[in-house]
């Protein structure tokens, strides 16, 4: 490129743009959902042409939190969704519902569980006792369960070696056999 002598970056006004501007980018849908308009399904990985803005006001931990807008394959109603750093997912805003997910319910199960357990210890000394014997007779009873399965797998699965041998000795002497008894049919 060429710079005249008299050039002055400084004279070169800025460019003014928005906080809130859109961008259009290309996107894989986050998770399962129906559009409320239609019923349309939109399933995880179905690729998208989507309009992303910075939600204005909203950080978590100095992450700036994002929104997308979406068309519906088939009826064009818009949806919209942002991002969840707290969580590292996503959350529905509106336009489409978000499909059932078990295991996430499960994973907030057992934490709610295992929280349950870790108050209740904290205030009850005799409670720890008895959660440590539960979990040792819990892991007894697994650990003699898998021997128990052991046992089995090797009672079952007994292999006769000298059995397999016998066999093929017996298979090789037969086929040796039609063999020379080839040979003389074609010598004579």
């Amino acid at each position: 490129k060429y710079y005249p002598p008299d050039f002055d970056p400084s004279k070169i006004p800025k460019l003014k743009l928005p906080k809130d501007r859109q961008y259009v980018v290309r996107l894989m849908a986050p998770f399962n959902m129906r559009c409320k308009t239609c019923g349309e399904y939109i399933y995880k990985g179905k690729k998208f042409n989507a309009r992303k803005e910075t939600v204005q006001n909203e950080v978590y931990l100095g992450l700036p939190i994002f929104r997308f807008y979406i068309k519906c394959t088939r009826c064009l109603a818009e949806i919209t969704f942002k991002t969840d750093p707290e969580n590292t997912d996503y959350t529905m805003e509106h336009g489409a519902t978000r499909n059932f997910q078990a295991e996430k319910l499960l994973e907030e199960e057992e934490k709610r569980v295992q929280k349950e357990r870790e108050d209740e210890e904290l205030n009850n000394p005799m409670k720890v006792l008895e959660n440590r014997t539960k979990d040792s007779k819990l892991e007894m009873e697994v650990l003699e369960n898998l021997q128990e399965l052991k046992d089995l797998n090797q009672r079952q699965a007994h292999v006769d070696f000298a059995a397999m041998l016998r066999q093929h000795r017996l298979s090789e002497e037969e086929q040796q056999k039609q063999e020379q008894e080839e040979d003389e049919r074609e010598t004579a």
